[in-house]
């Protein structure tokens, strides 16, 4: 098969824009089309994309998700020719990969792409292509003009991978969002934090957003924003089947990232609201001391606090385990430690988990905290005992 002279490009937003911009630069005949109506000046556009597509030898999609894939496609499905080749560059649920790849047989390529609009621009993609060799071959021009191929077997495992890429792309702006958060802990300047950070592991990332991370850049500049990205990862949570933190760790609804905005803004996101804190430092305040009214502070009256003690299910109300205490610091409470490890913010709802060293035990506490008319209070709590 020869390799096809006019491109039509489905999808003209930040990725699809630079697609059709970096392929008219290298002399392309490229007739783009975009569901907002949105006319990049560099590349021609249409009003019809059933017109882009009669035209065409290669017709790319570069739409939001798997959703907006099948609608385009339904609407121009009968208006492509026999010989053309259908490129998917979108990010889309591995099921959605395959049914594309079966309804349209050898012509499909599933093309997911590592690397953003930068690196569309430049032409330094990496591309997860799956395809037959004869549509891998008329397509190879193209897609080594956007970046480098490489080959992998089918459409499911191309769709995969790529969220797998993408959720150690999250992972590493939720590390650089935790470490930022400790340097504002420790009044460490922004600047200077940066500086240190950008000598390390996250280094890449640190020295490619700098700007986003200082405040400098807008939303309209962002490269791949934080609606994306945490569309990726709950599309990797559901087809894994596997709980994800990434997930629900881009989306901080106590303090939340305007979800256009560019990635790295996601990592300057404050950390949790003193309040959502108070009800559980009464409680280590209750442990350090021995005073039960230090519980009362924490917890709700209806509250039960349940393990497994002595290799038996406890449950406690509230009364029950205020009880088990006397008044007075334990005997080796200078040696005891305790760390409030993570807390997760959901509207009037909040989970946290606590580690707390007690001489030879370590318990590993759970807690279900509830807003209520403005303050926070521990509802219930589950713990695990180490010996």
């Amino acid at each position: 098969m020869t390799t096809p002279h006019t491109i039509a490009v489905l999808g003209l937003g930040r990725m699809g824009r630079a697609v059709a911009t970096r392929l008219t630069a290298q002399h392309w005949d490229v007739l783009g089309w975009t569901r907002s109506g949105s006319t990049p000046g560099t590349v021609e556009t249409t009003g019809d994309p059933k017109e882009a597509v009669a035209k065409a030898g290669l017709v790319v999609l570069a739409l939001f998700d798997g959703p907006a894939c099948r609608q385009v496609l339904d609407v121009v499905q009968h208006a492509l020719r026999t010989d053309t080749t259908v490129l998917n560059i979108s990010t889309v649920a591995p099921a959605e990969a395959a049914e594309f790849a079966r309804r349209f047989g050898p012509c499909y390529i599933h093309a997911p792409v590592l690397g953003s609009v930068p690196a569309a621009t430049d032409g330094t993609l990496r591309i997860l292509a799956a395809a037959g060799q004869e549509a891998l071959d008329r397509a190879r021009p193209v897609l080594e003009v956007l970046g480098t191929v490489h080959r992998v077997d089918d459409a499911w495992t191309a769709a995969a991978l790529k969220l797998i890429a993408n959720n150690t792309l999250a992972g590493a702006v939720l590390a650089l969002r935790d470490a930022l958060r400790q340097a504002d802990a420790l009044g460490l300047p922004r600047a200077q934090a940066l500086d240190v950070l950008e000598l390390g592991q996250l280094g890449p990332l640190v020295a490619r957003k700098r700007a986003s991370l200082e405040g400098e850049s807008a939303a309209g500049t962002a490269d791949f924003t934080i609606r994306a990205l945490a569309k990726d990862m709950m599309l990797l949570a559901t087809a894994s089947n596997t709980p994800l933190r990434s997930a629900a760790g881009l989306a901080d609804t106590d303090t939340p990232a305007d979800p256009e905005a560019d990635i790295a803004t996601a990592a300057t996101v404050p950390a949790v609201t003193d309040a959502v804190l108070q009800p559980l430092r009464a409680y280590v305040r209750g442990h350090a001391t021995g005073d039960p009214v230090h519980f009362h502070d924490a917890f709700l009256p209806t509250a039960r606090i349940e393990g497994v003690r002595h290799g038996a299910f406890v449950s406690w109300p509230l009364a029950e385990y205020c009880a088990l205490f006397n008044g007075v610091p334990a005997p080796d409470e200078a040696t005891r430690t305790r760390l409030i490890d993570a807390v997760d913010v959901h509207g009037t709802v909040a989970t946290a988990t606590m580690t707390l060293r007690h001489g030879t035990d370590t318990f590993t506490d759970v807690f279900l905290l509830i807003r209520v008319d403005g303050s926070w209070r521990i509802a219930n709590k589950a713990y695990h005992r180490h010996s």
